[in-house]
């Protein structure tokens, strides 16, 4: 992740030029009418980030993103909601754009895309969920897709993570990223960042092998970022500090000294012994990275270093008599060359004829979370917050809207987090749903629970993206609700908390061939025993999994879950509650589930 970019001029784009996309037959569908911040930015749930930003692509083909789906666009913001079957091509030319549907054409200056789509360019292809628009500049794409902030987070705490991480280093992780994306202007002016390491970098296809762990760094820190005095703070990271982490002015002069992002000794990164790189480049190449970059011009001969910083690394270069900025040197090496050519600025330099040799330590800038550091004080058993407060002294995580910081009380089994010292006063009642979830399933767990609390309705959902009817949220041991006073006025605090707890439960016991219908469908058992329904579903098995896992309405989430308590009572009917444990632990038996649907 680079620093702070240089602001740049939003420019509005035009709207309203014809389209001629009706003319591919398509269907219309209704149309619905420089660094910290002096002033507090307004609190925001979504982000705008720039898709595919280092391949300035002139051409895009969208696609729908399934059989049963259909591309949805507007071609300007007056303009009617198209549904279209057909694949559609998108050109850059100049500042606007060409779609081509059925050998039909059209310009417009800007695409908006709603629903799932299916994109592909230079030999890539990734599916979005989220909105997209495209426009141009100067004969390029660009694409800015809208993300949820906390699942903006998840996606670069999976790119940006590494095999060492665990827990707490990625929770760490989680706030620093949450942090630098909320706190600060990135320079971009048809977005708010950039998918690439000039911002934070993402990988739109994904990484499987993270995607879990950064799902759970990200839900476990929804709505925390670093504060200092009371003031939002600055946060950046890096992959290897090298042994001592660099202040703000070293690698970005013009930037304000804070006393929270200092040049000291960071023993936890070398606690494995210290890596060195050496590179060697030669004037030719040096040359032409340096002159795309527009940084200096050819024939220059010598380049020494002029200055250091307090942590070592180089601040200023001589390039005979011109002045170089030691950081814009590097990216701009990084940027034609490849970043493992001179990955910091924390190196010495020699010259042998049109060779020069560059001996160095650390990977990135050095500011603030060194990400190996990280690793080494979790895997010593440091927590998150101990983490950040060797990266960032003086600052602390606290809720981004309000400032607070999270506080903990301990339960009987449970550990409650709540912005709100009073929430403790549910601890007894949280404590008999807890006992009760436990009497009513046969299911006891020796760990401690996590319920996090949110302040607010619109806080729960923006941190869980979680839909208007949901009260609560459970996944492994971690149970977020909404304000436990809402749920108290509106007598929902027991029914939602023994529901969450039975979640927590069954999820413990459950294995990986445990069809969802049955997790669910257990937990309504158990939380409702009066109300089990004899009448049977028209939903068989694999309906109901669809429908639970993708209800678009509170209607369809009732029905499936309904369906999922019928099949569960049926079962435990039938077999007995031991019986279905074990097959919740070990997967039912094929000829038993399909047994199970038969009237």
């Amino acid at each position: 992740m680079k620093g702070p970019p240089v602001n740049s001029q939003r420019i509005a784009s035009s709207l309203l030029l014809a389209s001629v996309l009706a003319l591919a037959g398509v269907t219309r569908t209704p149309q619905p009418a420089a660094f910290a911040a002096a002033t507090q930015p307004p609190a925001r749930s979504t982000l705008r980030i720039g898709m595919w930003t280092l391949w300035h692509d002139r051409e895009v083909l969208l696609k729908p993103a399934g059989p049963d789906h259909k591309i949805t666009l507007r071609a300007c913001d007056r303009c009617a909601t198209l549904s279209l079957s057909q694949p559609v091509s998108v050109h850059a030319a100049g500042n606007e754009i060409t779609l081509i549907v059925s050998s039909k054409k059209g310009n417009a200056d800007r695409l908006s895309l709603t629903g799932p789509v299916t994109l592909t360019a230079h030999g890539e292809t990734v599916t979005l969920h989220n909105p997209v628009t495209i426009t141009a500049r100067a004969g390029v794409l660009v694409i800015a897709v809208t993300l949820p902030i906390e699942s903006y987070v998840e996606r670069v705490v999976a790119s940006e993570s590494g095999t060492a991480d665990s827990r707490e280093s990625l929770q760490a992780l989680a706030i620093v990223v949450r942090t630098f994306a909320l706190h600060e202007p990135h320079g971009h002016a048809d977005y708010d960042l950039c998918d690439s390491t000039h911002c934070q970098l993402l990988h739109w296809s994904g990484n499987p092998t993270r995607q879990a762990a950064a799902h759970a760094a990200a839900l476990a820190t929804a709505g925390e970022t670093l504060w200092f005095r009371r003031q939002r703070a600055l946060a950046y990271f890096n992959k290897d500090c090298g042994g001592r982490t660099a202040s703000l002015v070293e690698i970005w002069p013009r930037a304000h000294e804070v006393p929270y992002l200092p040049s000291q000794p960071d023993r936890y990164c070398t606690a494995g012994g210290e890596k060195e790189w050496a590179s060697e480049l030669t004037r030719t190449e040096l040359t032409a990275a340096l002159a795309s970059a527009g940084v200096i011009a050819p024939r220059w001969q010598h380049l020494t270093v002029e200055r250091r910083g307090e942590s070592g690394r180089a601040v200023t270069l001589r390039l005979d008599a011109a002045q170089v900025s030691a950081e814009s040197f590097q990216l701009a090496v990084g940027q034609a060359l490849g970043w493992n050519r001179i990955p910091s600025t924390w190196f010495e330099v020699s010259q042998q004829g049109d060779r020069f040799f560059f001996h160095g330590r650390g990977w990135g800038h050095g500011v603030g979370l060194c990400q190996k550091g990280a690793a080494a004080m979790a895997a010593d058993g440091r927590t998150a917050q101990q983490i950040l407060d060797q990266y960032f002294p003086g600052a602390h995580s606290a809720d981004e809207a309000t400032g607070r910081a999270w506080q903990s009380f301990q339960g009987n089994g449970f550990v409650l987090e709540s912005l709100d010292a009073s929430d403790a006063a549910y601890l007894p009642q949280l404590a008999r749903a807890r006992a009760e979830a436990a009497q009513r399933s046969g299911l006891n767990a020796a760990e401690t629970f996590t319920v996090r609390a949110f302040a607010s309705t619109p806080a729960f959902r923006d941190a869980m993206l979680a839909p208007g009817w949901v009260a609560a949220f459970t996944e492994g041991n971690w149970i977020a609700t909404q304000s436990l006073h809402t749920l108290a006025a509106r007598h929902l605090l027991d029914a939602t908390m023994l529901h969450e707890f039975l979640h927590a439960l069954v999820e413990r016991e459950a294995g990986p061939q445990a069809p969802l219908w049955l997790r669910e469908g257990l937990v309504e058992v158990w939380s409702q025993p009066a109300n089990r329904t004899k009448t049977a579903p028209t939903l068989n098995l694999n309906a109901v999994d669809a429908m639970l896992a993708h209800s678009s309405t509170e209607a369809e989430s009732e029905a499936a879950h309904r369906a999922a308590a019928w099949y569960a009572t049926r079962l435990l009917d039938r077999y007995g509650r031991a019986k279905v444990l074990e097959w919740l632990r070990s997967g039912i038996p094929t000829g038993i589930a399909a047994a199970l649907g038969q009237r």
